[in-house]
């Protein structure tokens, strides 16, 4: 088949081995591929970036926090187990990648999706939703499964060599794994997930989070934050992050915004970071029996002995206050735990 010159593919990319593969195939028909990935709270774009060093094949990165979040508020077709929105999450992500693919002049969309490798979302029903709503229709293109789905307009119209794809369906990978001895491709990751939305503990934060916050924008640092430390729930109105490492601690520290938040420590021995996102006290404003809880649960986490004094730094802005609070009994607040 002689295939029409100058074809431009632009290819949704997770850095696994399916993107790495679908990518390659397309590539060894002449056509000009680049990749696209995405990048929120809940997954990055780290794996892409390896796989275009790897492969010399350009990616672009796009933050898609706010849309993302839109979506995650009301998902048509639901959640997975969590709070995983992964048929909607890909048609939002092909709907991105459409525009991009009509603003810049590329020919078609394509991604490494795999018939039947995952059960809920990689099926032909799923395949078909995610198609119907990205509003693109006929329009993507999947190499590793394209023989067993309906032939593209893009294999209609010569842009593709549809007998140089493939029709492979199942959760096997073989068949990807002597592809990738063929092209000489060693280094990838096993497949997982990567996405925080499919984590238990991380859904009940972010649930939280959505629960208590007033207004339909979130701060991207309220959402990055739900990956560090303890999360406890003092109230309605207070939510504090309880630093468990130093990593934690030079997060926590890190996203402390003076005049908005407050900042809680020991006053003289070390232990964890304690952050009160939005709960900055204004001059000659007491303490609230919140503010003194979380410094005591921040003490509780010390060395210090429980049922002593200790002497807790508390910070709002520029201005240090010490408070002295009982250091409570292990466990004592797990009931608090998001």
């Amino acid at each position: 088949m002689i295939l029409s010159k100058n074809t431009k593919a632009l290819g949704l990319c997770s850095g696994g081995l399916d993107s790495i593969l679908s990518a390659l195939i397309l590539r060894k028909q002449g056509i000009d591929v680049t990749w696209i990935t995405f990048k929120t709270p809940f997954f990055g774009p780290e794996a892409a970036l390896k796989a275009s060093k790897t492969t010399g094949i350009p990616l672009r990165i796009e933050e898609i926090t706010d849309s993302y979040m839109e979506m995650l508020k009301s998902p048509p077709a639901g959640y997975g187990k969590n709070m995983n929105p992964c048929m909607d999450c890909h048609s939002l992500m092909f709907a991105l990648a459409g525009d991009i693919m009509e603003s810049d002049g590329y020919d078609f969309i394509f991604s490494g999706e795999v018939v039947g490798q995952r059960p809920m979302s990689q099926n032909k029903n799923s395949m078909n939703y995610v198609e119907k709503h990205s509003g693109y229709k006929g329009k993507i293109l999947r190499p590793l499964s394209a023989r067993i789905l309906p032939e593209t307009v893009m294999e209609q119209q010569g842009l593709v060599d549809r007998d140089a794809l493939f029709g492979i369906s199942g959760r096997s990978r073989k068949v990807q794994i002597e592809m990738a001895k063929g092209f000489g491709v060693t280094d990838y990751p096993a497949p997982a997930g990567g996405c925080l939305l499919t984590d238990k503990g991380f859904s009940r934060r972010l649930k939280d989070l959505m629960q208590h916050h007033q207004g339909d924008v979130y701060s991207r640092r309220d959402l990055y934050l739900l990956k560090y430390g303890r999360h406890i729930r003092l109230d309605d109105n207070t939510k504090i992050v309880v630093g468990k490492s130093r990593v934690d601690n030079n997060m926590i520290e890190s996203m402390y915004k003076p005049g908005k938040d407050i900042y809680i420590r020991h006053a003289s021995i070390a232990g964890p970071f304690v952050l009160v996102p939005g709960g900055a006290l204004k001059d000659g404003e007491k303490m609230s029996m919140a503010i003194e809880l979380a410094a005591s649960i921040c003490s509780g986490y010390t060395k210090a002995s429980p049922g002593t004094v200790a002497q807790m730094s508390v910070m709002s802005g520029s201005v240090e206050r010490i408070v002295n609070v009982a250091v409570p009994l292990p466990g004592q607040f797990r009931d608090l735990m998001i």
